[in-house]
């Protein structure tokens, strides 16, 4: 079952060249920063897109572990991130997708003569082909 909020911890590793953010129980989910403000911020977008892929693929969202059972060295801080997952779900879903397609010359000189957006057509007719409401 999907979840609205998710909190994970996540070790925000400092060096010279910047941050690293790992999420121990979220393989793969590694985004950096340069600032504290940027990683923070670069960690919700990460573990957001992170988790939507994983409800997607239908994998196993893993109980996060606790902060107490989490070690850490003396360069790194642990943090709590959550996210909202509402938000990022339909931002996701309601992304722009471009499309190619061909129409004869004709109708696309008589289209735009008449400043047609071919982006809102197409989408009010496969809305009506599909029978779409929203």
């Amino acid at each position: 079952m999907k979840k609205d909020y998710y909190v994970y911890p996540a070790i925000f590793s400092y060096a010279n060249d910047g941050i690293s953010i790992e999420f121990p129980d979220l393989p793969g989910c590694l985004p950096c920063a340069d600032t504290t403000e940027e990683a923070v911020s670069n960690a919700k977008e990460a573990m957001g897109l992170h988790l939507f892929g994983m409800e997607e693929d239908n994998d196993p969202i893993p109980e996060p572990t606790p902060i107490t059972k989490i070690k850490i060295e003396s360069n790194q801080v642990l943090m709590l991130i959550e996210v909202f997952m509402p938000m990022i779900r339909e931002a996701i879903q309601n992304e722009a997708v471009k499309k190619t397609l061909t129409i004869p010359r004709w109708l696309n000189v008589i289209a735009e003569a008449n400043k047609i957006n071919f982006s809102q057509v197409l989408q009010a007719a496969l809305k009506e082909r599909l029978n779409i409401k929203r």
